[in-house]
């Protein structure tokens, strides 16, 4: 008896349910506030996240024009530029600046090298929102990178807007790579960079598709830049609490539309989470919790494994985006570039 009632209610309410149009309506929730500090978080990711906004000047509003963008990027350039050069000296990564089919690039070399990676180099595609690090500021991660693994980094010194808007990173890109071909086979090149250099990494693979070329061995977009609108769930729920992008508006949307000059943000060689990855690489993905961009590397996942990619995703417990990349002697970041170098040493032949 009790459960033919019961499939009696099941049917009525689906009676009920069928006959009364349903109206879509948005749910308001109450903001619960700032988010405590992970308890498994190390202490330092932990006073990292104790500061908000972690960039100051975001407290201000974007640019009005072009010479306003030019002189906030030089100035945060110019004190970025001198950490990086201090960096390597610390670290003992030479760094040399070369050009490589016309395009500006940092060559960083460790003071060991690890025989797996022989014959082998990393190609780097820093972050920056498309409009900052330009110079040696943009190469951090690279030395990071090229004192983790003990591998030879190549970093893309490409051009930005105001002056350089789309195509021109993904060209710049796109040149070096051909370029390292005449020396070294696709499968011993990989491919990796964070935020908007993570969305360039992907967008590259495919141009290279669109060309015809062979694609690199291994691929590392970290916390990608996957969809330059605002679209999924982290864009929402993080926001305020990502300490290092904090929101959408109004300085991701400025840098998105800066970049794009015109160009529909769905574009797949903007937003490549909308393009054909069948055939793509291994990929590995980083982000974290609080990261802003989570959704981005979530639907990125699936999109390549939908698409029978080989890919993993890491996700680090109360992290921000990237900062694994502002405190390199953190447990967490030692983590992050422990599983980048051991993914590369799998993957690249």
């Amino acid at each position: 008896m009790h459960l033919r009632s019961a499939i009696l209610s099941l049917a009525l309410v689906l009676a009920l349910s069928a006959s009364a149009p349903v109206q879509a309506r948005e749910i308001q929730m109450q903001d619960a506030g700032p988010l405590p500090l992970p308890g498994e978080a190390s202490a330092e990711l932990r006073a990292l996240l104790s500061v908000n906004p972690l960039l100051g000047f975001w407290k201000r509003p974007p640019p009005a024009d072009a010479s306003g963008w030019k002189a906030l990027v030089a100035g945060q350039a110019a004190k970025t530029a001198s950490h990086v050069e201090a960096l390597a000296r610390k670290l003992g990564v030479e760094v040399r600046q070369r050009r490589l089919a016309g395009v500006a690039v940092f060559e960083l070399c460790p003071k060991e090298a690890d025989p797996a990676f022989e014959g082998k180099v990393l190609l780097h595609l820093h972050g920056g929102g498309h409009v900052f690090n330009p110079g040696l500021a943009g190469a951090g991660e690279g030395v990071l990178m090229a004192h983790a693994g003990k591998v030879r980094v190549v970093s893309v010194d490409y051009r930005m807007p105001p002056d350089h808007p789309f195509p021109a990173a993904l060209d710049d890109a796109l040149a070096v790579y051909r370029d390292l071909l005449k020396r070294c086979p696709a499968s011993r090149i990989g491919v990796f960079g964070a935020s908007s250099g993570g969305g360039l990494a992907l967008s590259l693979c495919l141009k290279l598709k669109a060309e015809k070329l062979p694609l690199p061995g291994a691929i590392a977009p970290c916390s990608p830049w996957s969809d330059m609108d605002r679209r999924g769930d982290s864009y929402f729920l993080n926001d305020g609490r990502d300490n290092v992008l904090v929101s959408w508006d109004p300085w991701l949307k400025a840098s998105a539309l800066l970049y794009a000059r015109g160009r529909p943000l769905g574009d797949p060689l903007l937003s490549p989470v909308y393009g054909d990855v069948s055939g793509f690489p291994p990929a590995l993905l980083l982000s974290g919790t609080r990261d802003l961009f989570l959704s981005n590397a979530c639907r990125m996942h699936l999109r390549l494994r939908a698409a029978g990619v080989p890919a993993e995703l890491v996700v680090f417990e109360g992290m921000s985006h990237v900062l694994y990349l502002y405190n390199p002697s953190m447990p967490e970041a030692r983590t992050a570039f422990a599983e980048l170098t051991a993914f590369f040493r799998r993957h690249l032949r």
